[in-house]
């Protein structure tokens, strides 16, 4: 938070230090003030939304700007639980609503304050997947324990066998033993994931984004369209470039598995403010979507989609998305998704150092 004069705090500080959302609105319904929530959740900018009507400034609030009206002109508030709020061909949130006629001077104005019913419904849903996590690294890291000793004295076994028979006939055999042995070894690797930390520096993530996309265009089919839609006012973020081209990477190749020779990929930024990940409260975070128009997660799969080992494709691993939501969480981050019969989305949300 930042301090007013001479270390006071002021007013626009502690408005701005709200989850819950606020905006103020002066006597032709125009914005006077708006604080950091708000601008997150309606995805506008403060600047261009002062001084501007409401519904312009706000779109989800147009088909409610008569009943606001009623409530300026009548100095009566109100409160609406579970309200949606939509704008056209755009995106829509619930949130519960309380209008309250306040006076500045002689002038009357409106207070409203917005709390997304979603907030409370994703921090929970947050902590779940980061204790299924938890659980399933716990159970990872067991089993990895378990089956190493034994690869390693099979492998060591097969070598000492070869050396005692080395006649074609039974090296044979133990290479077959030894090639297994070391393709299981991969395998848990694969599954513990890197053994460092991330390394991290300061780097545009729409330069990430980009190599990863034309890795994929190249992979993809001619009709596969992968589309962008970058926000390009995110500043730089402190991550493992290689960590997170590759946790981008796994979730964009199975968006391309799950549409097939046919259809749209949309990769997104966009900017989120007073962001909570893991319990923890972040001022400002990017948020990371991957788009596909493929026929959705099946309804079996969408509580164990996290899971190693899980995967709805013959030849797949279910490596894929465990890897990647463990490398965004050692940086902090977490991946969330949803989906319906053509449209499913993963989310990547990564915090940022903000100074």
């Amino acid at each position: 938070m930042k301090l007013g004069v001479r270390g006071r705090v002021t007013a626009e500080d502690v408005l701005d230090g709200l989850t819950t959302a606020v905006v103020a609105l002066d006597e032709g319904l125009r914005v006077s003030m708006i604080n950091s929530a708000a601008e997150g959740l309606f995805e506008v900018s403060r600047r261009m939304a002062l001084g501007v009507p409401l519904a312009e400034a706000v779109p989800h609030f147009a088909p409610h700007e008569l009943r606001l009206k009623r409530s300026l002109d009548g100095s009566t508030g109100f409160i609406e639980r579970e309200t949606k709020l939509s704008r056209a061909g755009g995106n829509s949130v619930t949130v519960d609503l309380t209008v309250t006629p306040f006076v500045v001077g002689k002038r009357p104005g409106l207070l409203m304050e917005m709390l997304p019913v979603e907030r409370h419904l994703r921090i929970s849903r947050d902590e779940l997947l980061q204790s299924q996590f938890g659980a399933s690294r716990e159970l990872i890291r067991g089993l990895a324990h378990e089956i190493k000793n034994p690869l390693g004295g099979i492998r060591g076994a097969a070598q000492l066998l070869e050396r005692e028979f080395p006649d074609s006939q039974h090296r044979e055999y133990t290479r077959v033993i030894i090639r297994e042995a070391d393709r299981l070894q991969n395998l848990v690797n694969r599954m513990l994931g890197p053994n460092r930390a991330p390394l991290k520096a300061l780097l545009n993530i729409h330069e990430v984004l980009e190599h990863v996309r034309r890795l994929v265009q190249a992979e993809a089919s001619p009709e596969v369209a992968v589309l962008r839609d970058y926000d390009p006012s995110i500043p730089e973020i402190s991550v493992d470039r290689e960590q997170i081209i590759q946790a981008v990477l796994n979730v964009l190749r199975n968006a391309l598995q799950a549409v097939g020779t046919q259809g749209t990929i949309t990769l997104r930024t966009r900017t989120r403010r007073q962001l909570t990940i893991s319990g923890v409260r972040h001022k400002l975070a990017v948020q990371i979507d991957i788009e596909d128009s493929g026929p959705g997660v099946p309804p079996d799969m969408a509580e164990k989609i996290f899971y190693p080992m899980v995967t709805t494709r013959a030849d797949g691993t279910g490596l894929g998305l465990p890897l990647s939501q463990y490398l965004v969480h050692s940086h902090g981050g977490i991946i969330e998704y949803r989906s319906r019969p053509g449209c499913t989305v993963f989310s990547i949300y990564l915090p940022i150092e903000v100074s």
